[in-house]
């Protein structure tokens, strides 16, 4: 059986630092905004180059945070990818705001941006481009574009820790970043968690009061706050795993470059655009065979897995409101793509067995 991401075999690698440092947190009985998230936001800051980054309960909620941290309102546009997991969009709806969907480039999955000024309304307020799979988005364009027409910047880095792109680490190359700490991800807890990153005191003050309740001072609410705070525990295992977090990537790398050596000949293999390091937080490939290649991985017991099946504007939450959309690259992309296990652990044997199974199926 080969998975697409070996949690335990990380967590043995790390036992004996992991259970010791949940130990210590448990037994310091400080589980709300204790000392290791403050560590564990200091650590992270300056890992990423960061001016701040502060924690909280999950990616998606990061996302929402800095949207409302950034001002968005009821009826502002957001331009963003349609190629992506719901959350992105969610946090838009969240705001009221109105989620506009651009197609992506054929090659990195990413939102293409040859057709974001397109979009762009006097309603639009902002552009959250989204590090797809590891691969950072092509920050230079966007960026002169948010300040041509005075828009906020908010990177989605769910997938993409460790990620840089022109010298900067993903998330600090606008004035906000996100990022998810879902167990599977590059850097991920044993729970749900998340961390915005911000350039400036201001966003970083704001999003402190609205990740606790509105509040500065206990029992003192300035605004209507949210209930999303990393737990003690959970930035404890994150500290112990952020150590490790070149490694990771530095293995999911490995693991990529060898499927794309034996595989680069028949399949469409992921592209690195080399202004950047890509992490590889999934390796998706394309083809027009994909239910012959599940079926022949199940069969060995190997898994695989489609993301994303269906494009935002195309699901049935949005169907209705985006019938008149049509995003021909994104819906070409999540009729071929599928991913195939991936992670820094994974040995070098089952790498070349997943290679050898695909190649079976299509050439026998």
């Amino acid at each position: 059986m080969i998975p697409m991401v070996d949690l335990k075999t990380q967590y043995h690698n790390l036992k004996n630092e992991i259970d010791q440092a949940v130990l210590n947190a448990i037994e310091s009985t400080q589980f709300i905004l204790g000392p290791n998230v403050t560590s564990f936001e200091q650590e992270t800051a300056t890992y990423l180059g960061a001016k701040h980054a502060i924690s909280c309960a999950s990616g998606t909620d990061a996302l929402q945070l800095a949207i409302l941290a950034a001002g968005i309102k009821p009826g502002d546009e957001v331009i963003t990818s349609p190629f992506t997991f719901i959350a992105t969009a969610e946090a838009i709806c969240y705001a009221g705001a109105i989620p506009v969907f651009v197609d992506i480039d054929p090659k990195t999955f990413n939102i293409d941006p040859a057709l974001i000024e397109a979009a762009i309304t006097p309603r639009t307020k902002a552009i959250i481009p989204v590090h797809l799979f590891g691969q950072p988005a092509d920050m230079t364009p966007i960026r002169s574009i948010c300040d041509k027409h005075q828009l906020l910047l908010i990177e989605d880095c769910a997938q993409s820790f460790g990620a840089a792109t022109g010298g900067a680490m993903t998330g600090t190359i606008g004035p906000l970043g996100c990022f998810s700490f879902f167990p599977s991800k590059n850097l991920g807890c044993y729970g749900d968690g998340g961390l915005i990153t911000c350039s400036t005191d201001e966003l970083a003050e704001q999003i402190k009061v609205l990740r606790n309740h509105g509040s500065r001072v206990r029992y003192h609410h300035s605004v209507i706050g949210y209930n999303s705070r990393l737990d003690d525990i959970q930035a404890a295992i994150l500290r112990v795993k952020l150590q490790r977090i070149d490694e990771f990537n530095t293995g999911r790398r490995r693991v990529a470059h060898l499927y794309s050596e034996l595989l680069g000949d028949i399949v469409t293999v992921p592209y690195e655009d080399g202004k950047g390091v890509h992490v590889y937080h999934q390796y998706t490939v394309l083809t027009d065979h994909r239910d012959v290649i599940m079926a022949k991985l199940s069969e060995k017991q190997i898994s695989s897995a489609v993301y994303y099946p269906i494009p935002l504007h195309k699901q049935d939450v949005f169907a209705d409101a985006y019938a008149a959309v049509s995003l021909p690259i994104a819906e070409d992309v999540a009729n071929r793509c599928m991913s195939l296990p991936v992670y820094p652990e994974m040995p070098e044997e089952s790498v070349r067995l997943v290679a050898r199974t695909i190649r079976e199926a299509l050439v026998g």
